[in-house]
């Protein structure tokens, strides 16, 4: 079989590929491994997120008195809310499936491996060999969770998010990692079950690649709620001989052990490069990625590479953005190169945090002069009706230009407002467009508003 773009692997990068690629009226094929929509739909973003929409209304419940409802003592069933979890997962990725159909996209379904002349072999769980020609392959073979050698994972009392979202049994007591997006994710989650939950990051706040005052905030939100936090701090051995888990940290103060029933390592995730042919072809890598131009060409006439196994932040509407623009490319369309400066950052616990752009130390640092506006939700009528007070909205100008340089929210649904802010610094808005932007009230939005006139003087709520 020949095709015009042959797609390996199937996630949130290569099936948005697949289906423009498609669009653009190019012959579409898409080789997978597993399961359509990739660790995304099937292990990552989407039954994460009904894992956590299950703590959230337990949360609720839990707290129905400070809404003037009565319910008697509520309890969770474990085992159900992994399988509502696994049943989205699976309706995506039949959902994904009727998109290849629609799109007239062909599915082959095996191990893929890159060869020299623009061709994909693909072995099947039989066994089986079948080679395919395309005049373009497309490299989309995502990540899975990083190992450190001093944590080798068993899958079993030491794991990654895969086997985390999956557990046959609660446990009662855990330890987690690593404060990143996974890490504070699954932290919540286990924590609002009712799990024993202690992180442990190695630098000096949680959630680092964020603004300052937001890892602050987040901090003190999860405390409150019970779960025991280690900044500063470093994992440097797991005993896994007994029943539970002997977790050695070394701090500050120290070395401590720490004994729990599983370890959950989000320390990041490395790239699924390995027997991909990438040595034979002659494609060159850096640092475990893909190393690839603007439009993600790898130096190889016919061979790109999109989302993360190529540099840059490991995230699924990253991969989609990358796959699109390198397959326009691809068709003779005229896309411009990606913006990173410009692609928002979403972390799902509660409160939520996003962000987009630069951050006010990262601001500082470029030699901005600046002008910073903060509005708290405390001082939000709608925030204070949903009983969602914690948190605030952080908006960064150029005191010079106006110009939008970065935005930063803490607080409920916030992953849902961040898209404003990303579409205005799009749109090149000045912090005094975005004042005169009337936002309706009473929303949580309006609170990107107030922090601009924060900014500027002008904040009328507080």
């Amino acid at each position: 079989m020949e095709y015009d773009v042959i797609v390996v692997g199937s996630g949130p990068g290569g099936y948005v590929t697949a289906i423009r690629a498609s669009q653009l009226g190019l012959k579409t094929a898409v080789v997978e491994r597993e399961s359509l929509g990739g660790v995304c739909l099937n292990w990552g973003c989407i039954p994460t997120k009904a894992l956590i929409k299950s703590a959230n209304v337990f949360d609720y419940i839990n707290h129905a008195k400070d809404y003037g409802i009565h319910v008697e003592k509520a309890d969770k069933d474990f085992g159900a809310v992994v399988k509502r979890s696994r049943s989205i997962a699976d309706g995506m990725s039949n959902g994904v499936q009727f998109l290849m159909k629609k799109n007239k996209i062909d599915v082959i379904m095996g191990e893929g491996k890159l060869l020299k002349d623009k061709k994909v072999e693909v072995k099947d769980d039989k066994g089986k060999t079948t080679t395919y020609g395309g005049k373009n392959i497309i490299i989309a073979t995502g990540a899975r969770s990083r190992e450190l050698p001093n944590l080798p994972q068993d899958g079993k009392k030491i794991f990654g998010y895969r086997k985390a979202m999956t557990l046959e049994k609660q446990p009662q007591k855990m330890v987690v990692v690593g404060s990143g997006a996974i890490g504070m994710e699954f932290a919540y989650f286990y924590n609002a079950m009712g799990t024993d939950v202690t992180v442990v990051e190695y630098v000096d706040r949680v959630v680092p690649v964020e603004d300052e005052e937001v890892s602050k905030q987040l901090e003190r939100t999860f405390k409150k709620a019970g779960v025991k936090i280690k900044t500063n701090s470093e994992v440097t051995q797991v005993d896994t001989s007994g029943a539970g888990c002997k977790v050695s940290v070394k701090g500050k103060k120290g070395e401590e052990t720490l004994e729990c029933d599983v370890v959950l390592s989000a320390v990041g995730v490395q790239a699924n490069l390995e027997n991909l042919g990438l040595e034979e072809v002659g494609i060159k890598t850096d640092r475990g990625k893909v190393v690839v131009d603007e439009f993600y060409g790898t130096g190889v006439d016919g061979y790109y590479a999109i989302g993360d196994c190529v540099p840059g932040p490991a995230l699924a509407h990253v991969a989609s953005a990358e796959g699109i623009i390198c397959v326009e490319k691809i068709a003779g369309e005229d896309p411009l190169p990606l913006d990173y400066g410009n692609l928002p950052s979403c972390t799902y616990c509660s409160p939520e945090v996003a962000s987009v752009g630069m951050t006010e130390k990262a601001a500082q640092e470029a030699g901005y002069e600046l002008k910073v506006g903060k509005f708290p939700f405390s001082a939000s009528g709608k925030a204070s009706a949903a009983g969602h007070k914690d948190g605030f909205v952080k908006v960064i100008f150029d005191a010079k230009y106006g110009e939008f340089l970065g935005c930063h929210m803490i607080g409920a649904n916030v992953t849902e407002m961040i898209a404003e802010a990303v579409a205005a610094r799009k749109l090149e808005t000045t912090g005094k467009e975005i004042i005169k932007s009337v936002h309706p009230h009473p929303t949580m939005s309006e609170a990107v508003m107030e922090a601009a006139a924060a900014a500027y003087g002008e904040v009328i709520h507080i």
